[in-house]
């Protein structure tokens, strides 16, 4: 998901998929474990989304909003 897309959400949106994305990257550490070679895709793009969506976070935190 793009930086743009993410700016026009909520703040508890942007929390709620940070959660979300945490569970997934959780589940994702156990298919790579077993070898699961799909699981390594998903779990760098997802990691990437993730941080956008802390990037985010913290901008607002840091404007004060």
């Amino acid at each position: 998901m793009k930086a743009d897309k993410l700016r026009e959400l909520d703040h508890n949106e942007l929390e709620r998929q940070s959660l979300e994305m945490r569970e997934q990257m959780f589940r994702l550490r156990f298919q790579i474990g077993m070898g699961q070679t799909e699981g390594l895709k998903k779990y760098r793009g997802l990691r990437k989304d993730r941080a956008r969506v802390l990037g985010v976070l913290r901008q607002r935190a840091a404007e004060g909003k």
